[in-house]
């Protein structure tokens, strides 16, 4: 699905004395299905820019399409309904928000909620448990008795029982350790590659947007300040560091090692790749 966002400018609490603007001015045409990261340090305006792709509020000048629809334009309940169900949006730390015992119901309560027939409930679930790499013997787990890790994916799945085209993720790897970040890592190629996902990463670990990201969004004070492929927008570390951004550690070692032992090395995601690389070269 085509994503348009169009001189977008959004403010809080406009005409007051608590005015403030959280986006200004922003274009960004996403195309193609890929993986997204979105980076920027708190209060660059990542949290707006994902809730109006969700329609959670409305640009205050400019406008926002998805695919044919104007969100700005499609303001009624069922419009809203239709577009949220082919644009999910995860938050950070979803499973905090669990109120339903089993993994079945957790999972299954949205699509009760717009009054889905059994049979298709079932399937729905059971397809959603299979995308995020669970399955049907999960059903009737206590969803407050899974792992943390596992927690999160049944969050995921609740959102992906709609089999969204654009799913977005806030800072999904929050609180998980190294097992469990690996597994999301899989998670999001897969959607990706299998399932021909859009997948939209608000995060501060760059480490792991340089592993599986495809392009790079970096914001700060409400504005785009630099859009492009991961390598692209990575090898400009000085323009990052100025709005207080860092590279993954990979690419700032690699540099190090090319600008002070004259090495000339591939570009790499993996540590061992680049040892290798290194000792050949050396």
């Amino acid at each position: 699905m085509e994503i348009r966002i169009n001189n977008v400018t959004h403010i809080y609490n406009e005409h007051t004395l608590f005015e403030e603007t959280a986006l200004e001015d922003v274009n960004l045409s996403l195309d193609e299905k890929g993986i997204i990261g979105i980076i920027g340090k708190s209060g660059s305006g990542k949290s707006t820019l994902i809730q109006l792709l969700n329609a959670l509020i409305v640009p205050s000048y400019g406008n926002v399409e998805i695919a044919d629809f104007d969100i700005k334009k499609n303001m009624k309940v069922k419009n809203i309904n239709d577009l949220r169900r082919k644009v999910g949006l995860v938050f950070q730390f979803p499973e905090e928000q669990f109120f339903n015992p089993t993994v079945r119901e957790e999972v299954s309560f949205a699509l009760k909620y717009f009054r889905y027939k059994n049979d298709r409930i079932h399937k729905q679930v059971s397809e959603a448990l299979t995308m995020v790499g669970l399955n049907d013997s999960y059903l009737e787990r206590n969803v407050f008795e899974l792992s943390s890790g596992e927690q999160r994916m049944i969050a995921i799945a609740s959102v992906m029982v709609f089999n969204p085209k654009i799913i977005i993720l806030d800072e999904p790897t929050a609180g998980l350790d190294y097992r469990n970040k690996k597994k999301f890592m899989n998670l999001a190629r897969r959607l990706r590659d299998r399932y021909n996902k859009t997948v939209i990463i608000v995060t501060h670990d760059v480490d792991m947007l340089n592993v599986i990201a495809d392009h790079i969004v970096a914001l700060d004070n409400g504005k785009i300040v630099l859009s492009g492929s991961k390598n692209e927008v990575f090898k400009n570390a000085t323009l990052l560091h100025k709005h207080g951004l860092r590279v993954p550690k990979i690419v700032e070692f690699t540099g190090k090692v090319i600008t002070e032992k004259g090495v000339i090395l591939g570009r790499h995601t993996d540590v061992k790749d680049l040892i290798k690389d290194i000792y050949r070269n050396v």
